[in-house]
């Protein structure tokens, strides 16, 4: 595989002073347009040390404006990246749209270091190669232009390479003991370089070996494939859009009908069944029960068992906190539900039984500007906690299966396939050693009226009622589709949905703190 980067190829100095300033001029103008695009540009160097990653990384940000480029390089976690999930270090860290992010030692390193040094074998070595697989596939999907370059130097070149730095009194602080025992390994890091990019050149983020032996050849190669890449992926997202809005013209021309009740989505469903114009056997499914329909929504506390049990969970719950954070377990607790359910009221007799300085409660609304340049699930890894403390989210990452469907914000491809996303975010926090415990707080239409009607009635409450919250209220069959479907598609056995049967309020809140109790026991032993 690397012996077509090890044939020694080299770039005069004139041939390339002779294509320099114009080739600057090509990614200065790059950059800009950049600026323009609705989709960030990850750039990863990886390969043989000595092989000229930093510097390259360097001319890069010599050549552009550094203003509008992200560069990180990585060691050893830090106590607090530790304390989180491994990946989270790389989201909180990706560009924004409209800008490149340049990354060095990060998310192939670890892995290829403990594959060389036989820590892991083959088959853990493959686990962790397709996490990778999927954290770049979810960018991809989300527009992002990914370019991996393995720098790469033949065994003698390297060690000639190494010696020539280390006589350098200027330069000999790039070489350690840790260079040389790595030359001396070389055959098994190329073993295992192998096998990573086999496994992970992918069409939406390949790999391109570079030579590195010459830094005009290589500093060409990169910087070549980077504007020529960027260039096509803006022609495709051009295009694209382009072929999006022409086939959406087309359609509401055609069949204005179709093209509104796709808009409505999943409300056609039950008023074709009123009419009678359902197609065959729509009307017998449609009459079977749900996961929601199923719930007993009778359940409920009087005044004095309600105050029992609340007394009792808050000791337990508080109990279980403080072990929890002794032993660096965090928490992360999920609040969906219906308008007026009650998770805030649930959420606020929760955090009574907790130390304030152990837990933050994050309210989730429509995404701000630097959010919404963002992948969806980047601002819920910004905000997960050190380890033993709580996080509570108040609405979360399932926006993107609820509202922005049911609304359109997300277009179809787009909310189908964060279902696997989610699982795979999940994932990962449980791996972790996270306890997650996610809530759907559900009343009936009828409850969720008289809410209402109280809220208008009551002046320090009257400002949660919105004319959105009686617009949702006509989408209601169409967000029940949606909830049922997301409950089936992410209510795993290491994730469970847990749903609250909330139309008695004392009822929903017991059963909140209960089961998050439960949870911390099982987890803490």
């Amino acid at each position: 595989m690397f012996r077509t980067a090890e044939l020694g190829r080299t770039v005069s100095k004139e041939d390339f002073e002779a294509v320099a300033d114009a080739l600057r001029i090509d990614m200065v103008d790059l950059q800009q347009q950049l600026r323009t695009c609705d989709f960030p540009v990850v750039i990863l160097f990886a390969g043989v040390d000595g092989a000229g990653k930093s510097e390259t990384m360097n001319l890069l940000n010599e050549w552009m404006d550094p203003r509008w480029i992200v560069t990180r390089a990585y060691t050893e976690p830090s106590e607090e990246e530790r304390e989180r999930p491994l990946f989270w270090r790389y989201w909180r860290d990706l560009p924004p749209r409209g800008k490149i992010g340049l990354f060095l030692s990060a998310w192939y390193s670890q892995p290829l270091l403990d594959r060389a040094w036989n820590r892991i074998g083959d088959a853990q070595f493959d686990e962790r190669l397709n996490r990778i697989a999927t954290f770049e596939k979810e960018l991809a999907d989300d527009g992002a232009l990914i370019l991996k370059f393995w720098m790469h130097l033949g065994k003698k070149e390297q060690k000639k390479r190494l010696k020539t730095l280390e006589k350098d009194p200027h330069e000999s602080w790039r070489v350690t003991e840790r260079d040389w025992k790595h030359w001396e390994m070389y055959d098994d890091f190329i073993t295992a370089s192998e096998r990573l990019i086999v496994q992970t050149s992918m069409g939406h983020a390949p790999w391109q070996i570079v030579e590195g032996l010459d830094p005009r050849y290589r500093s060409l190669t990169v910087l070549t494939a980077i504007r020529d890449a960027a260039r096509r992926h803006m022609d495709a997202q051009k295009m694209r859009k382009r072929l999006v809005t022409t086939l959406d013209s087309k359609q509401k021309k055609q069949h204005p009908a179709a093209t509104a009740a796709a808009t409505a989505a999943e409300t056609a469903v039950p008023e074709a069944v009123a009419a009678g114009t359902d197609p065959v056997g729509t009307a017998i499914l449609s009459r079977m029960p749900s996961i929601l329909s199923s719930l007993d929504m009778t359940r409920s506390y009087d005044k004095k068992g309600y105050a029992e049990q609340l007394q009792i969970q808050r000791a337990r719950l508080n109990g279980l906190q403080r072990r929890a954070r002794a032993e660096g377990v965090s928490s992360i607790l999920v609040f969906e539900g219906w308008d007026a359910a009650g998770k805030g009221g649930a959420i606020r007799r929760m955090t009574a039984g907790l130390d304030a300085r152990d837990y933050q409660v994050i309210p989730v609304a429509a995404p701000t500007d630097e959010e919404r340049a963002h992948h969806y699930l980047w601002r819920f890894w910004r905000h997960l906690s050190r380890a033993g403390r709580v996080t509570i989210y108040d609405r979360s990452w399932y926006g993107r299966v609820l509202v922005e469907r049911v609304e359109g914000f997300a277009t179809q491809e787009e909310w189908k396939r964060a279902y696997s996303e989610i699982r795979d975010f999940e994932e990962q926090l449980i791996e972790h050693g996270s306890v997650l415990v996610k809530y759907w707080f559900h009343i009936t239409k009828e409850e969720q009226h008289e809410r209402f009607k109280q809220r208008e009635q009551i002046a320090y409450k009257r400002w949660k009622l919105t004319d959105e919250d009686w617009r949702n209220r006509e989408k209601w069959d169409a967000y029940e589709t949606a909830v049922n479907e997301m409950i089936e598609r992410t209510s795993t056995h290491t994730a469970p949905w847990t749903l609250v049967e909330a139309n008695d309020k004392r009822h929903a809140r017991v059963k909140a703190m209960e089961t998050f109790c439960d949870a911390l026991e099982k987890r803490l032993g």
